[in-house]
């Protein structure tokens, strides 16, 4: 039997254990998906000898940029966006060879390009972590100029919260939340932007799913905005896990 699963930590919010065991289990594919929940990435080689039978596993926080190193080689996509989410494992001549893909990208590409209008032509970009960089590449191929929102000021591609002007909320017209505030059990928080400077042109896509509607999507729908969550991303991008690990 084929064993796949999930590193990161903590993992209790996760999807891809019972999406990819109810999967396996109606198709009569001979695999199942375990999760495995590491306090630190230096476990990883301990997981890979311990499961001789792992043939592949998706990454999530906090490891989908600290994996890289680990790898003996990444896809091009993966490689330009500098985070991985799904790891190929191949068993040749007595050795492993772990290759990294991303699939977040492909995912959120395929569930946000039908809700983009002819005023989406700026995305603000809320959080610096490994998901925002995939949100970001999808973005520039879909030809909009993107800029990060963060708590503190890292570069020239980055402004903090604080910095959202009325001008700039008029200017930005897709705001995607990649940060995890929002999500249960702190369902009533939520990214900090100014929303009464949201209108009926603009698009709030959060990468959250739990809850189905978060704060961040209430008051920008509050405010006539188009909004949408994580959960068809989630799904598309498991779509193209197993795409992956198939090959």
């Amino acid at each position: 039997m084929k064993k796949f699963g999930l590193i990161g930590y903590p993992l209790g919010h996760s999807f891809s254990k019972n999406y990819f065991n109810e999967k396996f289990h109606s198709e009569n594919i001979d695999a199942e998906y375990v999760n495995f929940e590491i306090p630190t990435i230096e476990d990883l080689p301990k997981v890979i000898t311990s499961n001789p039978n792992l043939a592949g596993f998706n990454v999530t926080i906090p490891y989908k940029e600290q994996v890289i190193p680990y790898l003996n080689a990444i896809d091009k996509d993966a490689e330009a966006i500098g985070a991985v989410n799904v790891v190929k494992v191949d068993h040749v001549k007595g050795k492993t060879l772990l290759t990294g893909y991303n699939s977040d990208f492909i995912g959120f590409t395929q569930s946000i390009e039908s809700l983009l209008e002819p005023q989406h032509k700026k995305a603000l970009i809320l959080g610096t972590g490994g998901a925002s960089k995939a949100i970001h590449y999808a973005l520039k191929r879909l030809g909009l100029e993107c800029l990060f929102v963060s708590r503190t000021h890292k570069d020239e591609h980055t402004i903090t919260y604080k910095d959202l002007t009325p001008a700039i909320m008029d200017e930005y017209k897709v705001i995607v939340n990649c940060s995890p505030v929002g999500m249960y059990p702190q369902a009533d928080e939520c990214p900090n932007i100014p929303y009464e400077c949201l209108t009926q042109q603009h698009l709030l896509y959060d990468l959250l799913y739990n809850p189905d509607t978060t704060l961040f999507m209430k008051k920008g729908a509050d405010q006539g905005a188009t909004v949408k969550n994580g959960l068809e991303m989630l799904l598309l991008q498991a779509f193209g896990t197993w795409d992956i690990w198939k090959r």
